[in-house]
């Protein structure tokens, strides 16, 4: 049998949820069952897909991270809530100029519009869904993200990190902003003042350091005195992590982010379905494998973390998408029976 969380007494703690994309969602989505004391600061370097007319065309920064997080939080306790949550997320796959935009984005930058401000337009967008939390940017100003690799080669632009033309077996040996950015105020508050941090999981370079590399940011991580768990992602990815194992993850986190303000990092054991396995194939991609064996300033969770659910891919989505994701419910419960143990009645020692 699980172990029983008291949700009453979780409620009055906060969490600060570092990342962006289908990770964070994951994460928000089991969150919001605990507590809405949430804020979700996102990484705000995106350049692909409906980013670039965003930032090209109505030269704003993208809105793609900041609309799934809203939507995770989203309320949906009732059908036109549920209907609401439904269209922030309809993607177009039809119409030559805003095919595979999402409706979300497209009222986000009408919103700014109106509002004359994207901050004003997400507080505003968050009122409409009625969000559990908060939603911040970990910063407002406009950046392209910018990787360095072993070879000498430097690539700009989060998307063609993520999906690269060039060689995707090269490691990035440096990872940076142009130009350098600062973390927002409120999102500097937030880091500092929360209970717990849960950091990933998520495109390590576009998604989890695109975030930490913000100036402030580590500071911020540094000065809480939250906890601080790191999930690891279920698969490698060809152009940012090709033949990494969970030991690799580390150690390049640890280049941004020391290790030793870690105290759990968070990391699936159960395997990965074969058919799903060929399918990866063509992706260059690999289950992570488990070598922390080392002893770390952490402790290493072990969990089955991977969701039941068949990914489909949406029409009008020309990016490219992960095949397996992890479980909201599973790693939210595993987040907080190692964060806060009394609360399930049992010694941190039995919740192995």
């Amino acid at each position: 049998m699980g172990v029983k969380i008291d949700i009453s007494m979780i409620k009055d703690k906060s969490f600060v949820v570092i990342g962006g994309g289908t990770g964070t969602f994951c994460v928000l989505s089991g969150l919001k069952k605990y507590t809405d004391k949430i804020t979700a600061i996102v990484t705000m370097a995106d350049s692909g897909g409906s980013a670039k007319k965003e930032k090209d065309e109505w030269g704003l920064l993208p809105s793609s991270d900041i609309r799934k997080s809203l939507i995770a939080l989203a309320d949906i306790s009732s059908q036109d809530s549920l209907m609401l949550r439904k269209l922030f997320s309809y993607r177009y796959n039809q119409g030559r100029g805003i095919k595979g935009m999402s409706f979300g984005n497209l009222f986000l930058v009408a919103l700014t519009k109106i509002l004359g401000s994207q901050k004003d337009a997400i507080e505003k967008a968050s009122q409409f869904l009625r969000i559990k939390g908060r939603v911040l940017p970990v910063s407002f100003e406009n950046v392209d993200l910018v990787a360095e690799y072993e070879d000498g080669s430097v690539i700009t632009g989060e998307h063609f990190i993520d999906e690269p033309i060039h060689n995707g077996k090269l490691r990035v040996s440096k990872l940076y902003t142009d130009p350098s950015a600062c973390i927002t105020k409120e999102a500097q508050e937030e880091i500092e003042n929360c209970d717990a941090i849960i950091i990933g999981p998520g495109g390590f370079y576009t998604t989890i350091l695109a975030n930490l590399v913000i100036k402030g940011v580590v500071r911020s991580i540094t000065k809480s005195k939250a906890k601080k768990i790191f999930i690891m992602n279920l698969m490698t990815e060809y152009g940012q992590t090709y033949g990494f194992t969970a030991s690799t993850f580390i150690s390049e986190l640890n280049k941004y982010l020391p290790v030793d303000l870690l105290d759990y990092v968070l990391i699936n054991s159960s395997p990965v379905p074969e058919k799903i396995l060929k399918q990866y194939i063509k992706y260059h991609a690999q289950p992570i494998v488990n070598d922390l064996i080392d002893k770390y300033p952490f402790k290493v969770l072990e969990k089955d973390l991977i969701s039941k659910k068949v990914i489909k891919r949406e029409k009008g989505d020309s990016l490219k998408r992960s095949l397996i994701r992890h479980d909201s419910e599973k790693v939210v419960s595993a987040c907080i029976k190692h964060l806060y143990p009394s609360y399930s009645g049992l010694h941190p020692e039995r919740l192995q």
